[in-house]
């Protein structure tokens, strides 16, 4: 019995559907970038800057994409677990990370066993903004600047309680790295967040904490915290009378939380640059920088290649200062 194709006219409509199904096929993989929603994974809980970032990134990307950027908040050990499903993501531009500093430069040293490597299974956007820390004392503490508190620290080692939201926070790597940069032992009150130890610092249980504007600023502003510093190379515009960490006495203590987005390795280098173009369009929207003007954050938007050796250079850094420290998370 002959088989439908034996005939020369029925090999050549079998040849022909074979090249249309390929051709079809070819179409529908080299439609532009993007034809489907897009999802932008924050690694933190809602309300927190990661989730507010990626929610005002992603509403500006979604007009310029042309398609809907939809943030998951998928929290727990540190970032760790939506690093996770970023990093297992198939490489095509439709599953980011609005990634903090620890993920990627952190993490590797604080936990025994990490869920993929920071090094190799992400490829750099753009760092979306920074936000520098802020050394803030009670003011019971005597000291009036930072030199006079690392002078007492140093006369007086372990006398002084700084609190931190918990062990491998971020306010817990900038103590770490104060300590470190001063040459100063300071005791280290771990909390559950950053709320109760604002609380007992405000109290006066604790003498001093190193955190994040927004978390301070507002009992700044009423007085009730005395700020000593901001660790960084520059003075905040909200806070122009404030020294730099630098000037005040410790040359080289900046400390700053990060927020920047990022892909799974592999993603096309076309893809990477289109959404790094977009992301830094985005943070220039009057829109944008209003809702951030009170924050303490500094919009960036900086290019691949820049974010990759801030990275490289951040991960360095807090490798020594959590090494040195023996820090470990919970």
């Amino acid at each position: 019995m002959n088989s439908p194709i034996d005939s020369p006219r029925h090999l050549r409509a079998f040849v022909l559907a074979a090249l249309l199904s390929v051709c079809c096929g070819l179409a529908a993989q080299a439609q532009p970038y993007p034809n489907r929603p897009v999802r932008l994974i924050a690694p933190f809980p809602a309300g927190g800057l990661a989730d507010v970032l990626a929610r005002a990134v992603g509403d500006e990307l979604s007009r310029s994409l042309g398609q809907p950027v939809i943030v998951e908040n998928r929290a727990g050990a540190g970032g760790n677990v939506g690093a996770e499903i970023v990093a297992r993501a198939t490489p095509d531009g439709y599953t980011l990370m609005m990634s903090s500093a620890g993920i990627l430069t952190a993490n590797q040293f604080l936990y025994v066993k990490m869920p993929f490597d920071p090094e190799k299974d992400f490829v750099p956007v753009s760092n979306v903004a920074d936000m520098p820390m802020l050394v803030v004392v009670s003011p019971k503490v005597e000291a009036k600047t930072l030199g006079e508190l690392v002078a007492f620290a140093r006369a007086n080692p372990n006398k002084l309680n700084f609190g931190s939201p918990g062990v491998g926070t971020t306010g817990h790597l900038g103590l770490a790295l104060f300590m470190y940069a001063a040459k100063i032992k300071l005791t280290h009150v771990p909390y559950r967040g950053a709320a109760p130890a604002i609380t007992d610092l405000l109290a006066g249980q604790i003498d001093g904490v190193v955190d994040n504007p927004p978390t301070v600023l507002p009992h700044i502003e009423a007085g009730k915290l005395r700020p000593l510093a901001v660790a960084a190379k520059s003075r905040m515009p909200l806070l122009p009378d404030l020294p730099t960490a630098d000037e005040a006495g410790v040359p080289g203590y900046e400390a700053s939380s990060w927020f920047g987005i990022v892909a799974p390795a592999g993603t096309p280098p076309a893809i990477v640059a289109r959404l790094q173009q977009d992301i830094a369009t985005a943070l220039k929207q009057p829109n944008v920088q209003q809702r951030f003007a009170k924050s303490g954050a500094r919009l960036l938007g900086n290019t691949p290649e820049e974010f990759a050796q801030q990275i490289r250079q951040d991960r360095q850094m807090w490798g020594e200062v959590i090494n040195a420290a023996g820090i470990r998370a919970e």
